[in-house]
């Protein structure tokens, strides 16, 4: 009888449905929050952590969208905004701050939405980074320069010359440097924000329209989207050297990294999410490739809320939608 029980055991285990064994998937979509009325293209966002609250450049709509992301709908929407490209949450000010292609900077209070100070004429404003640890926020703007907002005035304090408008660029939380995006140029620059000044240039050789970047400072490692040829490229931040090149999704604008669990994802418009494996083996694998809507290109990862959201924009008589996508 014991002999006819492992038999049958044995059996058994032969059947079992190795799907149930099977690793899950890095990315699941796990929440829609529905954005009817808005048009054209999406671009950047900022999250409340805290307050569970996104806060979106509508950039054809002319709108800054603000999400309640626990009950996943519209909390209210601000009109008014030319072409709004960054955006930046500072929660010690309870602002919004929306910087506008059309060339301009406002600051929003966050409870009421009333606007409570511009910076006019200043040409093409895009990305925004706050600086905790100084109190300032950076503006990304006009044909090349990086302006330090005091966030208590609203008034630039200190201009970053760079030679060509930057896009994505990233600040050191334990140091002085910023690492900026000059697709013009074909090159990446880092700025010494004590000096003020561009302290070395990086040349792009064979690559080019590099737009989305993200830090990984404890790794010491820069990851940077290029869509000439469409490839994440990871940089040695002590070097400069590259250390990783990959494939990757076209026409990406917005690319993170998921410290936890040594995960770069990579938003582009072509219609994908791509995965990589960003572990110290190093080789940069993709481990998932997630369809989306053709245009989301731009999103944001939230390590407080363990979440990435990404923007798809309305297409086809479908409205705009944000998506939120939890790992494992």
């Amino acid at each position: 009888m014991d002999a006819l029980r492992k038999i049958l055991l044995a059996l058994a285990l032969l059947f079992v449905d190795t799907t149930a064994l099977a690793a899950p998937p890095p990315l699941t979509d796990v929440q829609v929050i529905p954005l009817p009325g808005v048009v054209r293209r999406i671009d950047h966002f900022a999250v409340d952590p805290a307050g569970k609250r996104l806060f979106v450049s509508a950039l054809g709509n002319g709108t800054l969208e603000v999400l309640d992301v626990g009950a996943a709908k519209r909390i209210t929407s601000v009109p008014g905004l030319k072409e709004p490209q960054g955006v930046a949450f500072l929660p010690q000010q309870h602002r919004v701050v929306v910087a506008m292609r059309g060339g301009s900077v406002a600051a929003f209070d966050d409870s009421t939405w009333q606007r409570t100070a511009t910076i006019p004429n200043l040409g093409d404003c895009d990305n925004l980074r706050w600086d905790a640890s100084a109190g300032k926020l950076y503006l990304g703007y006009g044909e090349g320069g990086l302006g330090v907002i005091d966030p208590a005035s609203m008034k630039i304090v200190t201009d970053i010359p760079l030679g060509a408008h930057p896009e994505s660029f990233r600040l050191e939380e334990n140091g002085p440097r910023i690492f900026v995006n000059l697709p013009p140029l074909h090159e990446i620059v880092i700025v010494d924000r004590n000096a003020r000044s561009i302290t070395k240039h990086m040349p792009m050789s064979g690559l080019a329209n590099n737009y989305p970047m993200y830090l990984d400072e404890t790794g010491h490692r820069l990851f940077v989207g290029f869509r000439k040829p469409a490839e994440l490229v990871v940089f040695d931040t002590t070097t400069g050297n590259r250390i990783g090149e990959v494939p990757c999704v076209g026409d990406t604008d917005d690319l993170f990294y998921d410290a936890r669990r040594q995960r770069v994802y990579v938003i582009g418009g072509e219609g994908f999410v791509d995965v990589f494996d960003a572990s110290a083996a190093g080789k940069y694998n993709r481990l998932a490739h997630i369809p989306t809507r053709a245009g989301a290109r731009t999103g944001l990862w939230s390590s407080d809320l363990d979440r990435l959201f990404v923007a798809w924009p309305a297409r086809n008589g479908k409205d705009a939608e944000i998506h939120g996508y939890a790992p494992p």
